[in-house]
């Protein structure tokens, strides 16, 4: 869960720092105190880009820290490796945002992140749903995500889009061959004469880099010789005997006084050295007598090599891809109906895979869509849909696609006598926000998102439907965190934590705070939001809590 959010300089908030509990965390305030700072806040930890217009006025920059505190770490722990971040030390997650008014950073356990890090392990941490987040729940797309999801049929997923993949890429190779022209006969004197050319000079893998070096040394052997031939008299003639001059003296010395030991030494050792580097220098020298035949083979191979990189290249490489094309086209040409059921051979082959696939995944849907549809029903009664439909239905597809061989689509009704139709079609706003709530009821066991926010998505329930919402608000925070932001007293009184925003004006400067109430101050804050005082508003705000 989250445990622990600070934020620094944000908008209203100079300073704030704000420890979670378990289970449904309510967050109240008046229109304007504040509360959409927090969801800015967890935004700009899940990597949503920062404007800096979120400073706080005077300041040079403001900062978003949150600690997580994770029951298994090891899928965040396989994207930080994968980037080069330390691991959570014992499934602990710290994230931090410095937003700065001409450069933004941000930190995960310390170490610097990208934003496209912050998105990856975002979506592992943080469900995030605001009045109008739920409208990803009306497309099919989506809906089909979320019945694999209920199935757990992810990896069954996973294995057939690869077969997928291959198939579709061994149909687009079968279509390009197809839909070829027939080669002219010029064109295929042509081709065979690149193949043979390129065949002809056996290129070998790595040849360029060591034939470009042998072929600097052997062009430019008289220079090399010159050169080392001057390090060497420089040597014999000027170095060496300087050093065996100071040799003696130093040696001379020594006998005089021991202190100069250590140096007598060192020049000993240079006189050895310059030795051994001199036979080194000769050694070289004794090299550079390259043959004549040599060194023209060498050159006629580096004119042969540059030639072909300028017909084929830039790279040899490219050369070698080259010849592979015009060979699969004469091939294709010279054998061309066999080569074309050849490929169709694959394409059919590949079809049988993932037909296979693809079934397996289709009688897991088939038994799991009326147990999905089942649920979000019970769901939806307790939500105030007393007599609503609701279905998940398949349909089957002319050919596979990315996802199976069928599309998927959540049909409701929420009007008895009225035939279903999808849910993009029927749904108000208000109703959209209960059917995503009593989707995540039933898939609260196989979602492994350790916190959910919801941001007034109760803004169009009426207020007995409230009460439904927090309770399955509360029901979700059982096996969840769940933090609500919320006008509604009767979500707000089934809370396990209850947050107050408040805004306030200090030294001139709008300040908005967050404090946790409880008892009394509880009390007072639901009277408030039910827009009453006096002693029956009390007595209403006290039985919610009940």
């Amino acid at each position: 869960m989250l445990t622990l959010l600070k934020i620094r300089n944000l908008a209203l908030v100079d300073r704030l720092e704000w420890d979670l509990g378990r289970g449904l965390v309510g967050v109240t305030g008046e229109t304007g105190a504040g509360k959409s700072v927090i969801v800015g806040a967890l935004k700009l930890i899940l990597g949503e880009r920062a404007d800096k217009g979120l400073i706080r006025t005077g300041e040079d920059q403001c900062t978003v820290e949150a600690i997580f505190q994770l029951a298994d770490s090891s899928v965040i722990d396989v994207i930080l490796e994968e980037v080069g971040l330390d691991p959570c030390d014992e499934n602990e997650l710290i994230i931090r945002r410095v937003v700065g008014a001409s450069s933004n950073k941000q930190f995960v356990n310390n170490g610097a992140a990208t934003l496209g890090v912050l998105k990856r392990i975002g979506q592992h941490l943080v469900d995030l749903h605001g009045p109008h987040d739920h409208q990803s729940l009306l497309s099919p797309e989506r809906q089909r995500a979320l019945l694999d999801a209920y199935g757990a049929a992810g990896k069954e997923v996973s294995v057939y889009r690869e077969k997928w993949a291959g198939w579709r890429e061994a149909a687009d190779e079968y279509e390009t061959a197809r839909a070829q022209r027939e080669i002219s006969d010029q064109e295929k004197e042509l081709l065979r004469f690149q193949v043979e050319e390129i065949d002809a000079a056996e290129i070998k893998a790595g040849e360029e880099e060591e034939l470009e070096e042998r072929y600097r040394r052997t062009s430019n052997a008289s220079r090399l010789g010159e050169l080392a031939g001057k390090a060497v008299n420089l040597i014999s003639d000027t170095i060496s005997p300087g050093l065996e001059d100071l040799q003696r003296a130093t040696s001379e010395i020594r006998n005089i006084d021991p202190a100069i030991s250590d140096l007598a030494e060192e020049v000993e050792s240079s006189v050895v050295q310059m030795q051994e580097l001199e036979r080194s220098v000769v050694e070289y020298l004794d090299e550079l007598e390259i043959d004549p035949s040599e060194a023209q083979e060498v050159e006629e191979r580096f004119n042969l090599v540059e030639s072909l990189k300028r017909k084929y290249g830039p790279t040899l490489q490219d050369a070698l891809d080259h010849a592979e094309d015009a060979r699969q086209r004469l091939e294709g040409s010279d054998n061309r109906e066999e080569y074309l059921a050849r490929l169709k051979q694959g394409v059919d082959d590949a079809l049988k895979k993932i037909r296979s696939a693809a079934r397996k995944i289709s009688a897991k849907r088939k038994k799991l869509a009326p147990d999905l549809a089942g649920e979000v029903r019970s769901h939806l009664v307790d939500l105030g849909f007393k007599q609503a439909e609701f279905e998940v239905q398949l349909s089957a597809r002319d050919e596979p696609g990315p996802h199976g061989l069928e599309d998927v689509e959540y049909l409701f009704g929420p009007n008895p006598g009225e035939p279903l139709k999808p849910l993009r079609q029927v749904a108000s706003s208000g109703e959209i926000s209960r059917v995503m709530l009593a989707v995540k009821n039933a898939l609260a066991d196989q979602d492994s998102t350790p916190l959910m926010v919801f941001d007034e998505i109760d803004a169009n329930v009426g207020g007995e439907i409230a009460r439904a919402v927090g309770e399955k608000m509360a029901s979700l925070g059982e096996r969840h965190q769940v933090v609500a932001i919320t006008h509604f007293p009767q979500v707000a009184a089934v809370a396990h934590q209850h947050f107050l925003v408040e805004k306030r004006v200090e030294g001139g400067r709008s300040l908005s705070s967050l404090t946790e109430v409880t008892g009394e101050a509880r009390i007072d804050e639901l009277v408030r939001m039910l827009g009453g005082g006096g002693t029956q508003a009390r007595e209403m705000a006290k039985s919610l809590l009940k």
